[in-house]
């Protein structure tokens, strides 16, 4: 499915015509399937925008899709609406849309279905499917009578979706027909609904086994559960998805069990049923006594280490990648199998560099961890479950562990140890940037534009602190303290965001972007935690767009209440 015929005047002109025919007429069969709003919705083969910006008027986020370069652009300039995020992509892959990591309510193909190769047909809802939320739907409409081969169409059967959402874990929960809007003779509409079951990817049951029932001789499963459930929340710009799984750096996995294991191994908490202590574990050698000063903030992607720090970090970090490798990820297995459910490939990290910045390409150098697409997205969508599960069994292996060896555990270090440890709300580099603004006469409020005084405004966190602790530079943000003392713990909507943007563009670049001591940590950060379509170290304004994907995620996944700037 590509852009095809609809290029150049003949997409303005088809267009044209698809806005002659209301959304809500066209697609009134699909009002008692519709989610609650705000839900976040899909439309693959948006056309002209139309059912997108019918969508967003009913009060959804919107992800329009379009191969077609010329209707992508006529579908922006026709649908300017703020919660509509337009993206130039197209099946089988959608892998654009994949690099999101979103989980939709609703995905719709309007006559898009007899444009996929019957070829192709069988991957592409696969990636359909893998894009729906538990409960999710998926409609689709697709002609029945004639097909126009010089339009690039293919027959289409009932039959076929039928079979495919069977073989997916769905079902077909609505089916009928339509006359053509049109009003071309000879031609129907096939208009079919699919429901995806609650945990229909078998996800949540598998991790269910994975953290309450397989065997463990250590900690060791539970804390690469955790690792790997701290990059699905903190890291997306690092994962690379495929098909079925998500590859991402073995370095960031072992980056996150040295923070999750550090406070544990540190405060003489047992990971193994015996009491060998720290020299018991393959990870806690050398290399971890020699970075014994380092908290776990410290170690984050973005911090920079130099010297003896800088090489005792390598060396630890090295022992933690050939654990995981040669441990959890070998023996988390699938149910009734030893075929391993994540696949590690480990790489020769070489030599400790002088001096390291933790960013993707230096994670990188150590392997790669691959994770099936559908628990990536799981343990992306539930953490606020699956956390605190896999705190509660780590928990109670310790206890049992400790028991065997005749010793009770201090219950509040252990809750305090067990604690993933996020950076304290340091904004103290925001400031000294925004403080040196003011003095300059040039620092301005991103939400309302009002020059700021230095004594009068505050450093706003863009995501709230409360529904995602995050202290990267791109999230800090000068305000007026009344505005920022009104947005409190909201999200900013989709316009407020909007009508911002030249704003919030301005302070990256000269905060940040623009200075050699902050340049390399900003983009770092950014790439890391923010979903990117392009290379920010070629324009900032990608960032823009990966914030905008953020906050449609946090709004459609979290609920998190939103805010708009008092008039």
């Amino acid at each position: 499915m590509t852009g095809g015929p609809y290029e150049g005047d003949a997409g303005i002109s088809r267009a044209a015509l698809y806005e002659t025919v209301e959304a809500r007429d066209l697609h009134s069969w699909l009002e008692p399937w519709l989610p609650e709003a705000p839900a976040l919705v899909l439309d693959v083969g948006a056309g002209s925008g139309r059912d997108a910006a019918w969508f967003a008027d009913a009060g959804h986020e919107v992800v329009a899709v379009e191969p077609s370069a010329t209707m992508l652009s006529e579908a922006r300039r026709r649908h300017p609406q703020s919660t509509i995020s337009w993206i130039r992509d197209s099946l089988p892959a959608l892998e654009r849309v994949y690099r999101q990591a979103f989980a939709f309510d609703l995905v719709l193909l309007s006559a898009v279905w007899m444009h996929v190769d019957p070829g192709h047909r069988q991957r592409a809802f696969r990636k359909l499917i893998g894009l729906l939320k538990p409960g999710g739907r998926l409609a689709i409409t697709f002609p029945r009578g004639p097909v126009d081969r010089a339009r690039g169409q293919h027959p289409a059967r009932i039959g076929e979706i039928e079979g495919l959402a069977r073989h997916h874990g769905a079902f077909l929960a609505f089916q009928d027909r339509d006359a053509d809007r049109l009003g071309r003779t000879g031609l129907e509409w096939v208009r079919l609904l699919v429901r995806l079951p609650d945990d229909g990817t078998g996800a949540l049951p598998l991790l269910r086994h994975v953290i309450l029932n397989d065997a463990k001789s250590s900690t060791y499963k539970l804390g690469l559960l955790r690792a790997i459930a701290r990059a699905s929340d903190g890291a997306l710009g690092m994962a690379v998805p495929a098909d079925r799984d998500v590859g991402i750096p073995l370095g960031l996995v072992a980056l996150n069990w040295l923070r999750l294991y550090k406070p544990l191994v540190d405060g003489g908490f047992p990971q193994l049923p015996h009491n060998r202590g720290p020299d018991g574990l393959g990870f806690a050698g050398e290399g971890w006594r020699r970075i014994a000063d380092l908290t776990p903030p410290e170690l984050r992607v973005g911090a920079l280490l130099s010297g003896e720090r800088a090489a005792g970090f390598h060396s630890a970090l090295a022992a933690v990648a050939k654990t995981i490798a040669t441990m959890p990820a070998t023996f988390i297995t699938w149910p009734g199998s030893n075929a391993p459910i994540f696949r590690a490939t480990r790489s020769r990290a070489g030599k400790a560099p002088g001096r390291i910045l933790i960013d993707r390409d230096y994670l990188a150098r150590f392997g790669e961890l691959r994770v099936p697409l559908h628990l990536w997205r799981a343990l992306s969508r539930y953490s606020c479950w699956i956390e605190p599960a896999v705190t509660a069994e780590w928990v109670r292996l310790m206890d049992g562990y400790a028991g065997r060896q005749g010793r009770s555990l201090d219950r509040v270090d252990l809750a305090r140890a067990m604690t993933w440890s996020d950076p304290s709300r340091d904004v103290r580099t925001s400031r000294d940037r925004a403080i040196e603004l003011a003095g300059q006469g040039s620092l301005y409020c991103v939400w309302s534009g009002r020059r700021l005084r230095e004594a009068h405004f505050d450093i706003d966190h863009c995501i709230p602190w409360a529904a995602w602790p995050c202290d990267d530079l791109w999230n800090l943000l000068p305000s007026a303290r009344a505005i920022n003392n009104d947005k409190r713990d909201r999200l900013p909507s989709a316009e407020a965001l909007a009508a911002s943007r030249d704003r919030i563009l301005e302070w990256w670049e000269t905060a940040y972007a623009r200075r050699p001591d902050t340049r390399d940590r900003f983009l770092v950060e950014a790439s890391s935690s923010l979903p990117l379509f392009g290379d920010p170290d070629q324009t900032i304004e990608v960032l823009f767009d990966g914030l905008g994907a953020r906050r449609q995620s946090l709004v459609t996944d979290q609920r998190v209440d939103e805010w708009m700037p008092k008039r």
